[in-house]
């Protein structure tokens, strides 16, 4: 699955996957053009519920929420700002702001949601060389390539859309061009006739790893700037917690999550504790991640057939991410949302860790600095928003592997995709 496959949030390095084996398990196929309806999987969801991570709910605040983003392009309290626009006016929360330890709202805010229409944002994995290039045509879209390329160092349009492939799959360059396409998506729905309606209808977002910093920029919590900034930190530090240990990530296809989590334990039991594996990426019945060190993912491809899986596909990807071999990212993340203004989202977004809306700024910023080490809870996620009555979603980004993932859930759910 082009996409998360892609976790990690999704997480590419240049080191290639390495060659696969003459294995019926594990076929040449690309990441990129794997989804879980091209796969035709049958999906349902994990038979356990995360265990949603206890944090103390904060006093509330009557701090005037945002009611769009700080961008070139849109007027923000009298200053220059580019919009994601005048978006979610229903939302009535009251609304805290942290920098630091700051705080000041009820963390359990949005629980009682319902959701009509959704923004999902895809994570790394999405990527492809020749995105981009739609959002030119969009000032405002273009304008954030323009402002991406101040903060980034480089000219992120460029690799976007013309590669190399090697340089735009690497987790430090994907992340960021992700985040800033999937935004530029948003800017070209609102340039749309009746774009800006649809914004406006939005009353809940989430994103797939990576994603949910994109979600969170659209709902206001940070402005574009920040979370790029945080976003380029995140794939540095991923990167640099990979390069430290031999790990990984596969794709175990064919299989539900209880007989996933077996297969884990049959490969844990032969292998020793740096190269312990679990599942990282819930994403859809039949399609569940697995990280861990290179020994115990390599367990994991040679017991999976016994266990009935159709096939395992390495992902290419720089480590294993959404485990605690990513525990070296945790403290420069810490440090970096320590230093960052978020703010409560004007809508709920969903936690990639507990499938659960946040809306105390100093708990989003635990739970973004632990997501990098914790399972993605993908498929609580989206199986709870159509529980709760989602009428339609759009996924805004490059790829469609949200899209695929909400269809075999639902095979009548309406979902749209933007591109850039």
């Amino acid at each position: 699955m082009r996409a998360l496959l892609h976790c990690r949030h999704h997480h590419h390095h240049h080191h290639l996957p390495r060659q696969i084996l003459q294995n019926p398990l594990r076929p040449r196929l690309p990441l990129a053009e794997m989804s879980c309806s091209s796969l035709a999987l049958s999906l349902s969801l994990p038979s356990a519920s995360p265990k949603p991570l206890r944090f103390a709910a904060a006093s509330s605040s009557s701090f005037e929420p945002p009611l769009f983003l700080r961008l070139p392009g849109a007027a923000r309290n009298g200053s220059p700002g580019l919009g994601l626009g005048q978006v979610g006016r229903r939302s009535r929360a009251f609304v805290g702001v942290s920098v630091g330890s700051q705080t000041a709202v009820d963390d359990g805010l949005f629980l009682e949601y319902k959701p009509s229409t959704a923004f999902l944002f895809p994570g790394q994995g999405a990527q492809a060389v020749g995105m981009g290039k739609d959002a030119q045509s969009v000032p405002v879209a273009a304008e954030l390539y323009k402002k991406a390329n101040d903060i980034l160092g480089y000219d992120l349009l460029d690799v976007c859309s013309n590669g190399p492939k090697e340089k735009l799959d690497s987790t430090v360059i994907s992340q960021p061009a992700i985040y800033v396409t999937s935004l530029a998506a948003v800017e070209i729905l609102r340039a749309r006739e009746g774009g800006q309606q649809i914004i406006e209808s939005v009353d809940v977002t989430c994103g797939l790893s990576l994603g949910e910093y994109t979600a969170l920029a659209f709902a206001g919590a940070f402005s574009f700037e920040d979370g790029l900034k945080l976003v380029k930190l995140r794939g540095e530090a991923m990167q640099e917690a990979a390069d430290a240990v031999r790990s990984g990530m596969v794709s175990v296809i064919g299989l539900d999550s209880e007989k996933v989590q077996l297969l884990c334990d049959a490969a844990n039991e032969e292998v020793d504790e740096e190269n312990k594996v679990q599942i990282a990426n819930y994403l859809c019945t039949g399609n569940y991640a697995v990280s861990g060190g290179l020994k115990g993912i390599e367990a994991v491809e040679a017991k999976a057939k016994s266990f009935k899986a159709r096939m395992t596909v390495r992902l290419a990807v720089a480590g294993a991410f959404h485990t605690s071999f990513m525990k070296p990212a945790v403290s420069r993340l810490e440090a970096a949302l320590a230093a960052t203004e978020i703010k409560t989202p004007r809508i709920p977004v969903i936690s990639n860790v507990d499938a659960k809306p946040h809306a105390d700024p100093d708990t989003i910023k635990r739970i973004l600095a632990n997501q990098v080490t914790s399972p993605v809870q993908w498929e609580t996620t989206i199986k709870t928003l159509l529980t709760k009555g989602l009428k339609k979603s759009y996924e805004l980004g490059p790829g469609k592997v949200i899209a695929g993932i909400v269809k075999r859930m639902d095979k009548k759910a309406e979902i749209e995709n933007i591109g850039a």
